[in-house]
Parts: C-alpha cells; structure tokens; sequence
C-alpha cells in the first residue's frame, strides 16, 4: 500500500489530562466528558493509530507487521524487526505527571530478560526497548527536567526551615546528589505525612502546590532538586536515559523510542521501586534543559538529539510558498497544529487534508512526498 494515508490516532484517558487542550486542537466545541491526555500517533501495541484499509481501518501495527520492508524500508525493518521504532503523541497535562526516568538500551535489555527469567522479580519493564524522549511545546509548558547545580537545591530546602532535612541538604552541599535522592525516597514512612504538611506551609509556590496534590509523598522534596523550566511554544526539552523529570502542565508534541519502560519516583499513587531507580538514574547536573532548534531550510526546524529511533521537524507554510517536499526519511508521519495542509505524494499523488490534531502516514515505499497549504505540521520520522 504506497500512498500517504490519513492515519486516526488514539486518545488515553488518564486521570491528569485535560479535558479541553486536544478538543480544542481538535476543533470540537465542547470540552471531552474524561481527561483526554495524550493521543498516540505510532505502532505502539498498546494502542496503535489506524489507516483506512478495503474492509475498514486497519491497524497501523498490523499494516507494519505484514510488509515491514515496504511500510519501513529494507535498512530500518533489518535494524528494528517488524516494529516502527519512534511514537509520536499530543500530550495535554492539566496536572503534573509522576516524577520519572527511562533506562538506556543496554540495561532495559538485560533488565527485561532477568524480569522475564524469573517471575518473582519485580515487574518494572514492559519490553526490552529504551525510551529517551522528545517534547516540543505546543502551548506555555511547565516541566520538571534533570538535575540542577546541588547548591541551588540545597538552597531551595534551606528555604523550607524543616530543621530534619538537615542530612539531605549536607549532602547536597558536599555534592553527593545520589545521598540526597536516596535519602528523601527513602524518608521514614511514619514521617512521611508531617514531612509534607511542612512544606504545605512553607514559601515555595511549587512545592507548596505539590505537596496539596501528593501528601505524603517524599517525592514533593525531590522535584525540587531539578531544573523548573517553562517552555515557550516551539522550545523542546530533551530527556535522555536516566534523566529524572516530570511534566507539570501544558500542551506539546512528545516524540520518544517505542517503549513504554517507566522508573517512578514520586508524585503518584502508583509503585516507586526506590532501588530499580537509583540504577538508573544519572546524577548529573543539567545546567540547560532547553533544546534549542536548528533551522535546516526556510520554514523547516529540527532538534538535533543523539538516538536512531526518531528525528522531528516542525514545518511553517505561507501562503506565497510552492509545495515543498516533507523532511524525513523511512516511515514518516504527519501531524497538523495550525491552519490547513496536505500532504501528497511527490508524483501524481492523491492529497490527503491534514488539519489540526489530525495526521497522515506515509510508508517507506512511497518515497517522497509534498505539503502544501497555510498552517503549521511536525514531521516524524526515523533519523537519517
């Protein structure tokens, strides 16, 4: 099937989602009856997208799995098997996601091969893939992102005068960031619920905010050891391997490994394996969280990061410009923000309209392709 197809993305359903971000994007005019927080644009088996097929959508996991050289190409499908290697969602937060990390492809490897040897270890992994991620912001975005300078975090906990954090903030003074996370996820839980009531009270409007959300949860104190950042649209955070973050509210296209392997460490009811994060987490300082853009044509922006699974553009079309060819190698897909595009195939291809929050799926084997049209797209793709 070599064409550019419309390709219907699926819409998760958690509780922090928001009820109106994706709706909007999506020019429905009521806000949705549940949180509608992310919408996956992939292969995922989770959830993957669909294209239209003759007896009715068809799975895009399916479509890959019955021609992974043609829906792929020959170099990917030998690299990666029958699995489209990069997911691409919407993600609207109306309330912070759990504090977390991802481990590196060689540990989620072994990790998950020891996990399924043995059916008395903790389940933490899902598969036996990476998944360093990407967020370009669609909106004003608010994150928690890497580890800042251990001097600022000792003094954002000196500033809550709770005279127990004292060995918490000596190793952070000493530079022993590993000391200090281990210490606050590992705080006594018979103090657990005080220790956050005494934050509740203090003068820091984040943790004050967080602590209201997650009593009890030791987690509160570590996000303050990271870099707060509020992205501007177009500005991209980058999460690598072992890079501990959480997002806490806005609207912003997420491009990421296709995994689903998630290490918590606090702001949530769910399971914090203290242990299984500590081995993977990177206590290294990120002194800029923000990823700037390169501009690779007129119109056409990438974030350069260092993995094979996927790259991102984003794309402006004006009113003046001739149909330009879409950025990107292999699999390729397209997702509109602003205004109305199309997208076709280079030689007597047949448009296929993609406005806001909808999306189009161009396989390998249909080779290049065109847009055309006033708006705004991002473009995924595999890296070249």
């Amino acid at each position: 099937m070599a064409a550019v197809l419309p390709l219907q993305g699926v819409i998760r359903p958690y509780a922090w989602g928001s009820r109106t971000s994706i709706a909007e994007l999506q020019g429905r005019p009521t806000p949705s009856e549940a949180p509608e927080a992310e919408l996956w644009l992939g292969a995922h088996p989770d959830d993957p997208a669909t294209v239209p097929g003759p007896n009715g959508p068809t799975s895009l996991a399916t479509l890959i799995a019955d021609d992974p050289k043609g829906q792929l190409g020959a170099e990917i499908a030998d690299e990666y098997g029958a699995r489209l290697p990069y997911l691409m969602k919407v993600l609207a937060a109306a309330a912070p996601l759990s504090l977390q990390a991802h481990p590196d492809a060689a540990y989620a490897k072994q990790a998950y091969a020891a996990q399924q040897a043995n059916p008395d270890v903790p389940r933490n992994y899902t598969d036996a893939y990476h998944k360093p991620e990407m967020l370009v912001a669609l909106t004003p975005f608010d994150a928690l992102c890497g580890f800042r300078a251990p001097e600022a975090s000792a003094a954002a906990l000196e500033e809550l005068r709770i005279p127990r954090l004292a060995p918490v903030i000596a190793a952070l003074h000493a530079g022993l960031l590993r000391d200090a996370v281990h210490g606050l996820l590992t705080w006594p839980a018979d103090d657990r619920a005080a220790l956050t009531d005494d934050v509740l009270a203090g003068p820091n409007p984040l943790a004050t905010d967080l602590a209201g959300r997650y009593p009890g949860d030791p987690g509160v104190l570590v996000a303050l050891l990271l870099n707060h950042v509020r992205l501007a649209p177009g500005e991209a955070i980058w999460m690598p391997a072992g890079n501990l973050h959480a997002y806490l509210g806005g609207t912003g296209v997420e491009i990421m490994a296709a995994s689903d392997n998630v290490l918590r460490g606090g702001l949530t009811p769910k399971r914090v394996d203290v242990d299984e994060l500590l081995r993977v987490l990177r206590f290294e300082v990120l002194t800029d969280p923000i990823l700037p853009a390169s501009e690779v044509s007129p119109g056409v922006w990438t974030w350069r990061v260092p993995v094979r699974e996927f790259a991102l553009y984003r794309m402006e079309l004006t009113p003046a410009a001739p149909p330009l060819r879409l950025p990107g190698e292999g699999p390729r897909i397209v997702l509109g923000t602003k205004g109305d595009v199309y997208v076709a195939e280079a030689v007597d291809g047949t448009p296929v309209e993609v406005r806001p929050g909808a999306a189009a799926y161009i396989p390998a084997e249909t080779g290049p392709a065109t847009v055309a049209g006033v708006g705004e797209i991002f473009v995924a793709s595999v890296a070249g």
